[in-house]
């Protein structure tokens, strides 16, 4: 007969005992389950995070390129005489304006910092892949300058598409082959950078009678 001292001694050894290899194995298993689920869910917190941040700066970028291609625009006075309008180098003492397929030109205030700036004749083209801005001061004779010569300014990158229609006044349909004797009313712009299409900006050009 198994003595009280005895039978406590076996109860104590058997709650010593380490685990068996089968409860190691599906620890292992179950903390390898538990790594894997944290680690994928942090790499697709990372991917959403640079995507939140790739998607914040390119609308950054739409807003400032349109912003500021607006407030220029919108900040030259056109006279709607023909002998006040300037196309591809004719006269233009006061104003300048000059419209291609793929570039638009013009005389502008614009202010690049609070200490600098001033009256511009400023181009927005595309060169290559990229939308450029140029600025020059003013050309004496009244023609065009030698943008090449131009201070210079990348406004957009990864540049797919720039397409450039006016409208003459508010009631007629969008051009896009320039007219040397129209001073357009609206002017559209439509871009194309990355693979994406931005939304179209439309400026208005003011024209004194």
């Amino acid at each position: 007969m198994r003595t009280p001292e005895r039978q406590d001694v076996s109860v104590s050894n058997r709650s010593l005992s380490g685990f068996t290899l089968v409860e190691v194995v599906v620890a292992l298993a179950i903390f390898s389950l538990v790594m894997l689920a944290t680690v994928t869910g942090l790499r697709t917190l990372a991917s959403t995070q640079v995507a939140i941040e790739r998607q914040t700066g390119r609308v950054d970028e739409i807003r400032s390129v349109s912003n500021f291609l607006r407030e220029a625009l919108e900040s030259a006075i056109l006279s709607s005489k023909r002998s006040r309008l300037s196309l591809g180098g004719r006269g233009g003492d006061a104003t300048y304006f000059e419209l291609t397929r793929d570039s638009i030109a013009w005389k502008s205030t614009i202010l690049f910092g609070e200490l600098y700036g001033g009256a511009y004749l400023v181009r927005v083209a595309r060169e290559n892949d990229q939308l450029v801005l140029r600025w020059t001061d003013p050309v004496v004779s009244g023609g065009s300058p030698d943008w090449r010569k131009a201070s210079s300014r990348v406004l957009v990158e990864e540049l797919d598409e720039f397409r450039i229609a006016y409208r003459p006044d508010f009631n007629t349909p969008w051009a896009e082959d320039p007219d040397r004797n129209v001073i357009p009313q609206l002017v559209r712009l439509q871009i194309k950078a990355a693979g994406r299409y931005w939304p179209d900006l439309i400026l208005k050009v003011h024209r004194t009678r």
